[in-house]
């Protein structure tokens, strides 16, 4: 047992807290959780050296030494991932698998170097020289995650799930026998909403580790089904052998050619901003807050796996979004169930007849099952993107248009043809090259375009830079859309106070603190030095600020309009309610010697806004100073969206506020 050794002796010794992400599940729960993970992550990862073999015209001896050796070194880069050593690996439940945003230029790479086995040559030179520039490129590269804010890679994360969501579609509506799509059968369809219900209905009913393993017990219950129905085999499993390792540099030594080296580094250069999207949204699932410092570990074990992979047989790698969605489902959280996915991938790599067991779970059971995992990655960018302030228009822009140009690129991809292919003596159906990809003129630009998450990762990287990083003067955020964020960050105290007073009922403690945070980098920071600084106030400056309030329902005595502008939703009560109002302020007043504030935004009605009033007569005044500045800090935040919103026309016309009552 760890305890903390700066104790004094004989004190009693205080156990240090583990995070989840460290813990070590039982043997037997290791064990059960790790071969979920690889067979939720199976189909995708030998995907990628099926399409590779047909493209590339590779015999079926060298397609079955592709799929050994990349199950072997998926092991291994999933090691280096969640174990990590030194600087290497950002020791999170990341499974790791081949990239597909290598499809295309590996392809491009071999045919123009004779194809085949030959061309393979040249690939995993290039592969290798890849994976040495990405290492050591790591720490700077970890110095542009100021250039990653939540609106880029919340909007990534959402669509890595959304594109991957028709892979597991795909595999839901094909033949198990021949994987060939046919979504006229109902039994398939069956089979993949059959998977669905038995997880969620294991999600609901099961506990503790039982729920855990949902995933691995619908796909083994759903295997099990379509065995006893004729449509699951296992025949290949006595066919394969038991030993299969596939040696280093199977294919030859490696040939180095400086253009398909810099292909595949702008490849790589992608897929690190696509693991940082995968690194963000585990640490969101996990709890863990990502530094720089995890950004650089994550690509230094991208390009440590990649140079292992070269050497190995096999290509790039980057987390799969499979296992993300399966980490937020499952919710276990320690990276050693990771760790022992790997080791398993490591041995299945050398063992072919235990791939083959694998191998033999129906398309559409794990089509099923990948549908809801895919699904539940898009939930965890939508969660990240709810911090995003969309009250400022550009990162509207920004998530919208990445969005719309990978889908694009996508959907391009998901209505091309399939193509059938010989694989050990059947028909294989496999997806064809992505479409639009092929319209551009040369490698380069083919790149970008091979997948519909690499598309929308450059987009959204570019739009943020263009919008709040190139030229601009930052976004409107007051007086009429005239004074922006940059003018914000030079105005003297006396401006900052004119310009935001209304926000904290001009408040000057407040206004302060608040400008003393300058430089706000985004709206989003200057809307929490607002938050922060009315957190930090002494109990006399936050007992001011709640007496700064006036009254609920007071009154200009000349003109008979409310006091505060975020009255007026009181503004049309009869007589008699308009009494009853004051007569709920003064006996508040009163009690407690400082004013009710209620935010109206979340207690519209006139009804409930008494019926809270009245209730909170019989708390205590420590009770009340605390619902006060809770209230207090909720309508501070509506006036600021009120404040942005009235600088930006887009927005205004939009949305419509409800007023607050103090």
């Amino acid at each position: 047992m760890a305890t903390d050794s700066s104790a004094p002796i004989g004190a009693p010794q205080r156990r240090r807290r583990v995070h989840p992400v460290d813990q070590v599940p039982p043997p037997g729960k290791l064990v059960a959780l790790g071969a979920q993970h690889v067979v939720a992550f199976y189909a995708g990862a030998v995907l990628v050296p099926l399409l590779i073999a047909r493209a590339i015209d590779l015999d079926d001896e060298a397609l079955t030494m592709l799929i050994t050796a990349d199950l072997f070194t998926c092991g291994i880069a999933s090691l280096l991932q969640a174990v990590g050593f030194w600087k290497i690996g950002v020791r999170l439940p990341l499974l790791q698998g081949i990239t597909f945003a290598t499809l295309a230029p590996v392809i491009q790479i071999a045919n123009n170097h004779g194809g085949g086995r030959v061309g393979l040559q040249t690939v995993y030179g290039a592969v290798i020289a890849a994976g040495v520039f990405t290492f050591l490129i790591a720490p700077f590269f970890a110095k542009l995650i100021r250039f990653l804010p939540p609106v880029v890679t919340g909007t990534l994360i959402t669509i890595i799930g959304i594109c991957l969501i028709p892979v597991g579609a795909g595999d839901a509506v094909s033949d198990p026998a021949t994987h060939l799509h046919d979504s006229a059968n109902w039994r398939w369809v069956c089979y993949a909403l059959g998977t669905i219900l038995l997880i969620v209905l294991m999600q609901r009913f099961f506990r503790g580790f039982m729920a855990t393993i949902a995933v691995l017990l619908g796909l083994t219950v759903g295997t099990f089904i379509a065995w006893l129905l004729g449509d699951a085999s296992f025949s290949s499993v006595g066919e394969a052998s038991w030993l299969g390792f596939t040696p280093p540099f199977a294919f030859g030594w490696p040939q180095w050619d400086i253009v398909a080296i810099v292909s595949l580094i702008v490849v790589l250069l992608v897929v690190a901003v696509e693991s940082t999207g995968s690194v963000f949204a585990t640490g969101e699932i996990v709890g863990k807050r990502i530094k720089k410092e995890d950004v650089a570990a994550t690509v230094r074990a991208d390009g440590l796996a990649t140079m292992i992979g070269g050497s190995f047989n096999s290509f790039p790698y980057t987390a799969f979004s499979e296992n993300v969605g399966l980490v937020r489902l499952t919710g276990v959280k320690s990276r050693w169930v990771v760790a022992c996915a790997g080791v398993i991938m490591i041995i299945l790599g050398v063992l072919p007849k235990l791939a083959k067991v694998v191998e033999s779970i129906p398309a559409p059971v794990l089509g099923g099952a990948a549908l809801i995992m895919f699904a539940t990655v898009a939930i965890v960018g939508i969660q990240t993107l709810t911090s995003v302030d969309f009250t400022d228009h550009r990162n509207l822009i920004i998530s919208a248009t990445s969005l719309a140009v990978a889908l694009y690129v996508q959907f391009s991809q998901s209505a091309a043809p399939t193509t059938v292919i010989e694989k050990s003596g059947e028909q294989v159906d496999v997806p064809a090259l992505p479409g639009v990809d092929e319209a551009m003129p040369n490698i380069f630009l083919q790149i970008p375009f091979s997948t519909g998450i690499t598309m929308g990762a450059i987009t959204a990287i570019l739009l943020n830079l263009l919008f709040f990083h190139v030229g601009g003067r930052g976004p409107a955020v007051a007086g009429g859309g005239a004074i922006t964020l940059d003018e914000v960050n030079t105005m003297s105290k006396e401006q900052f106070r004119d310009t935001f007073g209304g926000v904290v009922q001009n408040v000057d403690w407040v206004l302060d603190r608040a400008w003393d945070q300058k430089p706000f980098e985004d709206v989003h920071d200057l809307r929490s030095a607002f938050q922060e600084a009315m957190l930090t106030g002494s109990d006399e400056e936050q007992l001011a600020l709640i007496r700064a309030f006036p009254d609920l329902g007071a009154e200009d005595e000349e003109t008979g309009e409310l006091v505060a502008v975020d009255h007026k939703g009181l503004s049309h009560l009869e007589e008699t309610e308009h009494e009853n109002v004051v007569n709920l302020a003064a006996a508040y007043q009163e009690h407690f010697g400082f004013p009710l504030v209620i935010c109206a935004r979340e207690t519209e009605r006139y009804d409930r806004v008494l019926r809270n009033g009245w209730a909170r007569m019989d708390n205590s005044e420590t009770s009340e100073k605390s619902f006060a500045l809770i209230e207090i800090a909720k309508i501070a935040n509506y006036r600021f969206d009120d404040l942005v919103a009235d600088a930006n026309p887009f927005t205004s016309a939009r949305f419509t506020r409800q007023p607050e009552l103090s």
